[in-house]
This record gives structure tokens, C-alpha cells and sequence, in this order.
């Protein structure tokens, strides 16, 4: 079994505001707490990749910011190595930036527009250590061959790259520090079909190829499925299932993950999963993610609490349901999970 390289305990980051309250004539300020992650506990071995799934906004890329040190977490703990990095300095983590590398999600923002492919790659060679000029074209020759770009990219700006060649780019950026882990930021977004997989495929040879470790971000559930070895989907901030993917893609426990998944036509067999036969068109209707509810976060939209006639257990603020094993490491965080 392989040794693992992160292990994220009840990791939180919470994001304060002040919002006006108008009463008669008189303007009054509150401060509110948005907790955009909460208690999220995961690990991720060597050679690995866990997929995070959720709408938007429900935490996925505070997550991973927050693992890398980018955003400072408000609890919990972050080990790397067996290292704990959750309180080190910005000196202390300096060292340990070469190791943790974020793909970004834009694919604009990720690169310097002023800087042609050369001067990028250049410049995150040697950022770690001392090199000759000659030794620096070497290296960047053999980053362009492990993305499978060809030399005469290395002249042009990040303008007059296709998206696909910026995402290469961007990956072979995170190469040239020698990562280990890689927060891989919604990657395949913004990309035709057929790119996309080109960048999926290139991904998984570069993990066989360099024994890489993933936190691959995505709202693309195919993707996900095709790139992970297991999976937590996120709702308001928590992690609601979490286990091997074909587990969770194929039998999932939770409402929220049942809904998610089965937008993919054929996916789930519904009368399988739940005696009360959710309706996959299930109606969301409108909701506020930056107040989660308390008890059960998913309660005010899910087909489930709603067909059982809202049990007291669901939103109960004392009996916040938490992720308990259904078998196999499939972990689910419901009261009344589908399947049982």
C-alpha cells in the first residue's frame, strides 16, 4: 500500500463580513460568518487521486487553497509528510511550495501575459535552484516534451496559444518545481470536448510517469470518473460522501450525491437505491448558500426529508448528521441514506 502524502483533519475557514442593518433613521453594522469550509477530513496517498465534487460554491476551491497554504486555515490541521504546515511561516513553507503546486482554474489569470512560454518556464526552473543558461534551455526542452508541446511554442506569448496549449503550459509550469502533490483547479474547464481529454490522458501518464498525487477540482462529473480513485462531494461547506468512485458514482448513499450523479442520463437506477423513488427533476428551488441551515445542511432541498414527512431528526441543531462507514470505506453523512 502506498504511503500517504496528505492528511487533512477537520480543516475549516470560515470568512467573515460586515453587512448593514437598517433600523428607522439609524445604520447599524454586523459582522457575519460565512464558513465557506467545515470540518473536512480526508487523506490522499502517493500516486493518488481524489476527486472533489459540488456545485459551485459550496467550498471545493477553498479547500484546496487552504491545504496549499494559499488561504490560512481558521482550524484544524494539514499534514504533509507527516509534517504538520497548518501554522508555518511564510518562510517555513518556502521550501515546501515546490512540492504542493496549484493548476489553475483560469487559464488567462495562470500565465503572465507579458512573459512569452520561455520566460515562464525559465523563470519556474530556476526559481528553486541555481542553474546555467544552458541547463535551463535543457530542462524547459523536456517540459515541453512531457506536455507534448513542440519547441516553437517556447517564442510565443499566452495570447496566441490555444486553450488547450495554455493548460499545457500551466501543467508543465508545476513540473518544472518537481510537485509532488497537485491541486489540479477545475483543469478540463473551458476546453472543447476533445481537448479535454487529451489533458485528462496527459494528467494520467505524467501521475504513471512521476507517481504524482491529485486533488482534482472539477464540476465535470465524467471527468472525475475517469480521473479519480475516489471521491468527496462537498455541499455548504462539508463533505457529505466520500469513498472509492465506482462506489459513490454507481451506488451513491447521500440525496445530494443520488442528484448529482444521476444527471448523467442512464447513470443510477433509482428503485434500486430508495423504497420512495426521488424524482431525479427534483426541484431546488432557491437557496441561500452562505446561511447553512442547522441539523441537516441539505434538508430545505432534499426529496428525501420531504416524502418522509420532515423528520424532527433532519433538522435537529444538536444531531448535525456526520460521515459514518456504509461498508467498503464509503462513507455518507445522512440520517436517512439511500440503500438502507
Amino acid at each position: 500500500m502506498s504511503k500517504t502524502i496528505l492528511e487533512v483533519k477537520q480543516l475549516s475557514k470560515h470568512f467573515s463580513r460586515n453587512r448593514s442593518v437598517l433600523s428607522g433613521l439609524q445604520r447599524n453594522r454586523r459582522t457575519e460568518i460565512i464558513p465557506a469550509v467545515d470540518n473536512v477530513s480526508f487523506y490522499l496517498r502517493e500516486n493518488e487521486t481524489m476527486g472533489l465534487v459540488g456545485e459551485s460554491g459550496c467550498g471545493k476551491t477553498t479547500v484546496g487553497r487552504t491545504i496549499l497554504r494559499l488561504i490560512k486555515p481558521t482550524s484544524g490541521t494539514v499534514l504533509f509528510n507527516d509534517r504538520d504546515i497548518t501554522h508555518l511561516s511564510d518562510q517555513e513553507l518556502r521550501p515546501l511550495r515546490k512540492d504542493m503546486q496549484l493548476i489553475f482554474q483560469d487559464l488567462d489569470a495562470g500565465l503572465n501575459p507579458k512573459m512569452r512560454v520561455q520566460s515562464i518556464l525559465s523563470e519556474a526552473v530556476s526559481v528553486f535552484e541555481r542553474l546555467s543558461d544552458a541547463e535551463i534551455k535543457v530542462k524547459t526542452r523536456m517540459l515541453l516534451d512531457q506536455v507534448n508541446l513542440k519547441y516553437s511554442k517556447l517564442s510565443s506569448y499566452p495570447s496566441e496559444l490555444s486553450g488547450g496549449e495554455k493548460r499545457r503550459v500551466g501543467i508543465a509550469r508545476v513540473l518544472a518545481v518537481g510537485a509532488k502533490i497537485i491541486v489540479a483547479d477545475e483543469p478540463t474547464s473551458a476546453l472543447d470536448v476533445s481537448i479535454q481529454a487529451q489533458v485528462v490522458n496527459l494528467l494520467r501518464e505524467l501521475q504513471t510517469q512521476l507517481g504524482l498525487s491529485y486533488l482534482f477540482i472539477s464540476h465535470d462529473l465524467q471527468v472525475v470518473e475517469l480521473m479519480s480513485h475516489k471521491v468527496a462531494v462537498m455541499y455548504l461547506g462539508k463533505i457529505v460522501e466520500m469513498g472509492l468512485t465506482e462506489h459513490v458514482s454507481s451506488a451513491a448513499r447521500h440525496p445530494y450525491t443520488y442528484i448529482l450523479w444521476s444527471s448523467l442520463v442512464g447513470k443510477l437506477s433509482l428503485e434500486a437505491l430508495h423504497p420512495l423513488k426521488l424524482d431525479r427533476r427534483a426541484n431546488w428551488g432557491v437557496f441561500d448558500f452562505e446561511r447553512p441551515t442547522r441539523g441537516c445542511r441539505f434538508a430545505p432541498r432534499c426529496p428525501v426529508y420531504e416524502r418522509l414527512g420532515h423528520p424532527a431528526e433532519c433538522t435537529d441543531p444538536e444531531n448535525e448528521p456526520q460521515l459514518r462507514d456504509v461498508g467498503e470505506g464509503h462513507q455518507v453523512a445522512c440520517h436517512f441514506p439511500l440503500g438502507n
